[in-house]
């Protein structure tokens, strides 16, 4: 895969994310600097492949990316999106130093900071306090991912829909609607139902 590097990408974003976690000082700022490495994903873009193991963790500066399954009929089951001042990966392959059975890919132009596994260690090595920060990160993903398991068990579609109008407001014009359909498991046809009959109800 091709790298687009983007040397001049301002790292202000991701460090504000960091100190509101918890404060760095200077010198732990310099190792996120030295540490975090811009890249560019263009749009359909693959950031990882079923098959192939996750070597980076990933900070959304701007665009969307996902993550999905493609199952054995070909159908597209998206986990997660992820888009500005957002962190993606496969925690299982990037640990595990697995290969993936999960695809990431670019939906729009999509430039990210990103850190290798062996930076990371090295990042928990010299300043403890990452290693705080990187597992609140996992007990948030964690959380979500049982959130999101209650939902399709508990929760009809347009309860499914409600939530990710909360939780994703900043992607319901940026994202087609097919993709929205695969996150919530329906299919596209009936999302376009539902939202005709909630746009008759009054409601958005």
């Amino acid at each position: 895969m091709t790298k687009h590097l983007l040397p001049d990408q301002s790292a202000e974003p991701l460090l504000d994310y960091f100190d509101r976690l918890i404060p760095l000082n200077q010198p732990e700022k310099e190792l996120v600097l030295a540490r975090f490495h811009p890249r560019l994903f263009r749009k359909r873009q693959y950031v990882l492949q079923e098959g192939n193991t996750c070597t980076h963790f990933y900070f959304v500066l701007r665009g969307c990316l996902r993550m999905y399954k493609v199952d054995d009929k070909g159908n597209t089951h998206i986990l997660q999106f992820s888009a500005e001042n957002n962190w993606i990966a496969d925690i299982a392959s990037f640990h595990g130093t697995q290969p993936s059975l999960l695809n990431i890919d670019a939906l729009e132009d999509t430039v990210v900071f990103q850190i290798s596994r062996e930076d990371l260690i090295s990042l928990y090595l010299k300043a403890p306090k990452f290693d705080r920060i990187f597992r609140v990160l996992i007990e948030n993903s964690y959380v979500r991912l049982q959130e999101r398991l209650l939902q399709n068990i508990s929760s009809t579609a347009e309860e499914r829909y409600r939530s990710f109008q909360e939780i994703y407001p900043h992607l319901l014009g940026r994202l087609p609607q097919v993709q929205i359909a695969s996150f919530l498991g329906i299919s596209a046809e009936f999302l376009s139902r539902l939202r005709n009959r909630r746009t008759k109800a009054g409601n958005p």
